[in-house]
């Protein structure tokens, strides 16, 4: 229900990258009437960044636009709470161990009755994030990478979503 007022049709999707087995950054797409109605960017999508600790949306890109409302139901895509954040962030994290890639993007629907489910793991899960997010990985990448140096990676997903959101 959230989506409700800032999708067109379709279902929305939200994608969590994960590095080394901690959620780095995230995003949900909103599927538009250029889209027909998917949740792919490359359609005509609206990818919304999606604050870590939080868990609200951000700003949004459209192509290559950035865009505070929806273009179809002209609805604010700023300041949404994603429902069940925490869990969805422990999911994304978990799928380091499940699927042995150090980055990888997990993409997510939220079902009415069922909850969080995990729709696919992306091996190249695309850059339009850091746009979405106005905010590029590569310092959250290498603060990561400077556990794994110092030896202080955790094996615990909830200790890793937990710095995550610090």
């Amino acid at each position: 229900p959230i989506f409700d007022q800032v999708s067109y049709k379709g279902v929305p999707d939200i994608r969590i990258i994960v590095f080394l087995g901690y959620p780095v950054m995230a995003m949900v797409r909103l599927p538009t009437r250029l889209s027909d109605g998917k949740a792919n960017l490359h359609q005509g999508a609206i990818g919304v960044g999606i604050d870590i600790p939080t868990g609200l949306t951000r700003r949004g890109v459209w192509g290559t636009e950035i865009i505070r409302e929806h273009p179809d139901t002209e609805r604010s895509i700023v300041g949404l709470e994603i429902p069940q954040w925490g869990t969805l962030l422990e999911m994304a994290a978990r799928c380091y161990e499940l699927s042995g890639l150090g980055y990888v993007g997990v993409d997510f629907v939220l079902d009415r009755h069922l909850g969080p489910m995990i729709l696919e793991l992306n091996a190249r899960p695309g850059l339009a994030i850091q746009i979405a997010n106005g905010n590029g990985l590569l310092h959250r990448l290498q603060r990561v990478e400077a556990l794994k140096a110092s030896g202080q990676l955790s094996a615990d997903p909830a200790q890793r979503v937990a710095l995550a959101r610090a």
